[in-house]
């Protein structure tokens, strides 16, 4: 397979600069220099996890390798961090053809899809990542290259204006999203496969960290591995990126390569992160609504107070808050359950 690129101050609660956090499912920048290849799998039969996901892809592809035929444009989303560009470049590897990629932001004018579209050959993958943030005059060339396989195109201008149709080869597009509500409702039904990547188990998590630890010479025990693996909001990107640094920690600071659970605790601490898998800007967060006891918080107020963006809380801190029975969004607003209220008084503010 081919991969082708194209292009606080003193209140606790006051404005803060804003920094790149560990427990984040983003990539962030070092990921995106580094694209740590060497963790991603080889086969779909090497892929850790998704078993039902790709169950329904080996029978996809097994069977447009027997009608010979492009796989259908499939439809990969879900949270970020989970493997949807891997699984692209994992269905391209599977059909034997080569995988070009971009991503939606970079497709900034209808010439740049056009360039692409016109780039591709008979049977290849074009992967678009974040696929929700497309315009729409991009969105509508794409509908007839996905169904017709064909471009329509109007060259000139007034009356000199004339349409031109232009035939494409056969291609594949998996378009990967967060945000599956986002996508106009004719760009999702021109995809035949729709598929949403779920969070990880913690066992799949372990066996991701104990197969990435010793590709990178760690000797990391097995309680150190499932530690790690229960604070990574279940999600393989956050479990390496906390590897990463459990590995920093223990070589700078212990000396040594050998991972204990015990070395891991201090490490994560070092970062503030606790057993649960919370930093610092999900106490402040939970510390917020238990000031307000059992009065339900709107967001905007919850921004303000802690500084930051009320889209980011919504969309990156509040998620795993709710998974985990710490947060309730209600129709008045924000609330602190039970759990998470004796959650957040049992630390106070260690970290």
């Amino acid at each position: 397979m081919a991969i082708i690129s194209s292009n606080i101050g003193d209140n606790e609660f006051s404005f803060r600069k804003k920094e790149l956090r560990l427990v984040d499912s983003k990539i962030i920048p070092e990921e995106k220099r580094n694209n740590i290849n060497l963790a991603r799998p080889v086969t779909l039969r090497d892929f850790i996890g998704q078993e039902q996901l790709k169950s329904f892809l080996r029978i996809a592809i097994d069977a447009s390798i027997y009608r010979k035929e492009p796989l259908e444009h499939t439809l990969l989303y879900g949270q970020p961090g989970l493997g949807k560009t891997t699984l692209a470049f994992l269905i391209a590897h599977e059909m034997n053809t080569k995988c070009r990629i971009a991503t939606a932001p970079a497709i900034e004018r209808p010439r740049d899809i056009v360039g692409l579209l016109l780039g591709l050959k008979e049977g290849e993958v074009l992967f678009i990542d974040e696929i929700h943030r497309l315009n729409r005059l991009t969105e509508e060339l794409l509908y007839s290259a996905m169904e017709d396989f064909r471009l329509d195109l109007t060259v000139g201008a007034n009356r000199g204006a004339r349409c031109r149709t232009i035939n494409l080869p056969r291609f594949t597009l998996i378009g990967a999203t967060t945000k599956l509500a986002s996508i106009s409702a004719p760009l999702r039904d021109r995809f035949g496969i729709s598929q949403k990547i779920e969070f990880y188990t913690n066992d799949e998590l372990k066996q991701i960290i104990v197969n990435f630890a010793r590709l990178i010479n760690l000797n990391l025990d097995s309680d150190a591995s499932y530690n790690l693996s229960k604070i990574a909001r279940g999600t393989p990107r956050i479990a390496l990126r906390l590897l990463r640094r459990v590995r920093d920690y223990a070589q700078v600071v212990e000396k040594t390569n050998v991972i204990s659970a015990i070395l891991v605790k201090k490490a994560l601490n070092s970062y503030q992160i606790d057993e649960k898998g919370l930093d610092s800007l999900d106490r402040q967060y939970l510390s917020f609504l238990n000031l307000n006891s059992n009065i339900p918080t709107g967001l905007d107020s919850i921004a303000a107070g802690l500084g930051d963006d009320s889209s980011m809380l919504e969309f990156v801190v509040e998620p795993y808050l709710i998974k985990i029975g710490f947060l309730m969004r209600t129709p008045r607003g924000r609330l602190l359950t039970d759990l998470g209220k004796k959650y957040i008084d049992s630390k106070n503010d260690n970290f």
